[in-house]
């Protein structure tokens, strides 16, 4: 296969010429104190009629199914401007720094993409995402993958490191074997964890009556050393973290986490670090401590009060992200942590070190906060996350109906929504066991708040068991029926399942071992 290569600077050096790609490939582009102007090259690739296209999405909420060649992605096409403003919807993505043509036949994502024709894949992936995001884009009607670098404005003096790809042919097992391979990462860890999370039916609405009630009722089908993690809604505000809301958990925080572990449970705790609301204290009274571009504040959403994103360059924004780590951890007690929101980081770079390379500074900082204690990441750009969290989630969030009310429709791609959870779930699976274990978001039980068929929860189960390393309800387990109770040993039991398989070709099929028989499993 040839790639054709063109390299540019602000200064007018120009670099351009074609290579044999096939497995690794690195291109250097000599510079000598320049700013980078364009990074792009070209890959002929013929598509059959039937073949599957993966694109992946920029961050992990991010819809990213297989696509048809014809397909194509809306992004926010057909939302008035004011509505994008006020709703700051440009800022949960890529929206802000990525051109969505919305037309027939053009599909891109970020750091790797595969076209799959049955069992056979041929993967083109990024090595390295520090000088840039790889970003790829497919054109049916030319026939060509066009791949970029997302570094423009960067400065560089040297040979900087423009290209640096992996192209396979092969199985799944094969080619994402040896992406990873290449890359030296591996999951931190093989354990798996099943529990629970209060957000899923509590929401924001939870206090210490709440939790003690939910507790009791795990009690009585979990496991010791199980996860019992609160979410959000814990905190006064979003952003304001070294305390908890007393009207709500008067006794605070620590007595929480004592009680989980009285329980025999692990404690996890929900928080966004890099995100503050508009009602905190901590973006009132530290409104130096957020990024801005030419407009002023970025709004990355309008989550909450709408939110704002915190610089990590401020050396008081470290300071004040020690304190609340050193709190939730040592004074408190708790031992994992869910950090979402997590692509607030790095919505822009600098001329000194790209969006990604930010990203993936943000992601050293938090290991680095968070020592030897578990990470669960979430709302964060998918490969700066491989090898530096424990657990991670691929998909948006799941709702309590199938695909949340017509008019979520029409608005990013992030958005929750049990039906593209499930597309992520399925086209990212081979994350699972090689960047990290995957988190693919809760199942559910219950028949009460909840609008799932009987179906559609069986099925949400199963694909959860089997394709992750999270195993988390957001049920009441005490108000599980006997039938109910059983449901939920029987799922559990498909987390042990080896060599598993999901087939999609002809709807949705898992075939897994476990107890020394093979099962195939219809879902959906």
């Amino acid at each position: 296969m040839k790639l054709d290569y063109f390299m540019k600077t602000a200064e007018g050096t120009v670099n351009e010429g074609s290579v044999s790609f096939a497995g690794a490939l690195h291109v250097i582009f000599p510079v000598h104190n320049e700013t980078i102007e364009e990074i792009r090259a070209d890959v002929k690739v013929d598509v059959a009629d039937e073949e599957k296209i993966f694109m992946n999405g920029y961050q992990t909420w991010t819809t990213c199914p297989e696509y048809s060649r014809d397909d194509r992605i809306r992004g926010l096409h057909g939302i008035p401007r004011p509505l994008v403003r006020r709703y700051a919807f440009d800022g949960y993505s890529d929206y802000h720094f990525t051109d969505y043509p919305y037309t027939k036949g053009i599909l891109h994502g970020f750091s790797w993409c595969y076209f799959r024709r049955g069992g056979f894949y041929r993967l083109f992936a990024s090595l390295s995402e520090k000088n840039g995001y790889t970003q790829f884009l497919y054109n049916d009607e030319e026939g060509i993958l066009h791949i970029t670098k997302d570094c423009k404005g960067l400065k560089a003096d040297g040979d900087f490191e423009a290209l640096d790809l992996y192209y396979a042919e092969g199985s799944e097992a094969e080619v994402f074997d040896t992406w990873f391979a290449m890359m030296g990462i591996r999951p931190l860890t093989e354990k798996k964890i099943a529990g629970y999370s209060s957000w899923y039916n509590r929401y924001q609405d939870i206090s210490e009556e709440t939790i003690r009630e939910d507790l009791e009722g795990c009690k009585k089908i979990f496991e010791k050393g199980d996860l019992f993690q609160i979410d959000d809604g814990w905190e006064p505000f979003v952003g304001d973290w070294l305390t908890c809301d007393e009207t709500k958990f008067p006794a605070g925080m620590k007595a929480m986490a004592d009680q989980i572990h009285e329980a025999g449970f692990e404690a996890g705790l929900w928080l966004a670090p890099f995100a503050a609301e508009e009602k905190s204290d901590t973006f009132r009274s530290h409104p130096d401590w957020f990024i801005k571009d030419e407009n002023g504040l970025f709004k990355a959403g309008s989550n909450w009060s709408g939110f704002y994103c915190l610089d990590i360059d401020n050396p008081e924004v470290i300071d004040y992200l020690e304190k609340v780590f050193s709190r939730v951890f040592d004074e408190w007690g708790f031992d994992l942590v869910k950090l979402d929101f997590l692509y607030c980081a790095a919505v822009y770079g600098t001329e000194n070190e790209t969006r990604a390379g930010r990203m993936i500074r943000a992601c050293d900082l938090l290991r680095r906060l968070c020592g030897s204690h578990p990470v669960l990441g979430c709302g964060v750009p998918v490969m700066p996350a491989f090898g530096k969290f424990e657990y991670c989630r691929i998909s948006c969030d799941v709702t309590l109906d199938w695909d949340d009310k017509a008019y979520m429709h029409l608005i990013h791609r992030e958005r929750p929504s049990t039906k593209n959870a499930v597309a992520n779930i399925l086209s990212r699976k081979a994350l699972n066991g090689r960047a990290y274990l995957s988190d693919p978001d809760v199942f559910f039980l219950r028949t009460d708040n909840c609008s799932l068929t009987e179906r559609q929860k069986y099925s949400l189960a199963v694909l959860d068991a089997l394709s992750g390393g999270v195993f988390l309800t957001s049920d009441d387990p005490g108000s599980y029926t006997e039938k109910m109770k059983e449901q939920y040993r029987l799922y559990r039991s498909l987390t042990k399942a080896e060599n598993v398989s999901i087939l999609t070709d002809r709807g949705i099929t898992a075939v897994y071992d476990l107890d020394e028989e093979t099962t195939r499993r219809r879902l959906f």
